[in-house]
């Protein structure tokens, strides 16, 4: 999938998992959490789909981190 903000993407889906594994959660676990697929959780991750605000604000809340902390690309 070609993206302008394919980086971008990248390091979103890397803090995603980040913050998933560092609150002991599987990607299913995390996924009916917000209610989709672990598919698209799974997907997410790995940059190979889009991702709504919707959806990010979601992991945000299921997280417990202010959404913020998943765009802060180190």
């Amino acid at each position: 999938m070609e993206r302008r903000h394919n980086e971008k993407y990248k390091k979103l889906g890397l803090n995603i998992a980040y913050y998933r594994k560092e609150r002991g959660l599987s990607q299913m676990q995390l996924a009916d959490a917000i209610d989709i697929s672990r598919t698209h959780m799974s997907r997410i991750e790995n940059n190979d789909c889009a991702v709504s605000l919707d959806v990010i604000f979601s992991i945000a809340d299921a997280l417990n981190i202010a959404v913020e902390k998943l765009f802060e690309f180190r």
